[in-house]
């Protein structure tokens, strides 16, 4: 594949302090197999949907205490120069970037409402093989935030974003554009979430069956958030996994009702 366009999300990984655990849940859930762990990178494990680079999981460094999540990487021209811009609109780097090995170099910020992203700029690892809309691939991400206009100032300004928002009384719900290519979403978080759940990026990856993804995920110890809902866009829903990592499933080819409305944003 080519690599892709900065800004577009290109690959997504998480740490979870009880890995074989994880590759279980996601074997089952997901459908996904995994490959050699390697000891030279902190035992970081590529995940395959059908035999394509779908995600990773990894252990946490020895003596580390981590909530277990997902982070979305977006892909970068020059890792070197982009904290510049980070920094400039109100983000902090987390983690400076670095090279692994001969496979891209990578970097961690959170953007000002303090989601966590990573960015990546390829090597001979280009990002996510899997397709779209096949079983097991990334789909899809939203940021969801308490402080949507810092979250909108900051994507247009690091990545060249067009934005539209949804018109839709209900939800305060923006996309980001670009080109023609609505690459993430972005989602006003209400008085439905705890107050302590922080701003995240939630990234979505697609099923055969919605209800089945679900049935499976929560008889392994998953936790429902939200749905299963249909849409103009697939059935889907909102899961945290057996060790309290956001993520959701989407069958893109259950769909309903009409697209939504939306308006250009200046």
């Amino acid at each position: 594949m080519a690599v892709q366009p900065e800004g577009t999300p290109c690959w997504a990984d998480a740490m979870f302090s009880d890995v074989e655990g994880a590759k279980s849940f996601y074997g089952d859930v997901l459908g996904w197999t995994f490959g050699e762990a390697s000891s030279e990178f902190g035992n970081y494990t590529q995940a395959y949907a059908n035999g394509k680079a779908a995600a990773a999981v990894v252990p946490p460094m020895p003596g580390q205490e981590v909530q277990s999540k997902w982070c979305l990487y977006f892909a970068c021209e020059d890792v070197a120069a982009t904290p510049a811009r980070i920094r400039e609109n109100g983000g902090e780097i987390l983690m400076e970037p670095m090279a692994v090995g001969e496979f891209g170099s990578m970097c961690l910020a959170h953007e000002p409402s303090d989601a966590v992203f990573g960015l990546w700029q390829a090597g001979t690892h280009e990002g996510f093989e899997a397709p779209s809309d096949q079983p097991g691939g990334y789909c899809w991400a939203e940021v969801f935030t308490r402080e949507p206009e810092r979250a909108d100032s900051f994507f247009s300004a690091v990545f060249s974003y067009s934005q539209q928002q949804m018109e839709d009384d209900a939800i305060d719900f923006r996309m980001y554009n670009l080109g023609e290519s609505t690459v993430l979403g972005r989602m006003r978080m209400t008085d439905e979430f705890p107050p302590e759940v922080p701003s995240y990026i939630n990234v979505y990856f697609t099923v055969a069956d919605c209800d089945e993804a679900v049935a499976k995920a929560t008889k392994l110890g998953a936790v429902l958030r939200f749905g299963p809902m249909s849409s103009p866009f697939g059935r889907f829903a909102a899961l945290s996994d057996p060790q309290g990592a956001n993520f959701s499933v989407i069958d893109v080819t259950t769909t309903e009702g009409e697209m939504p409305k939306v308006t250009d944003v200046p």
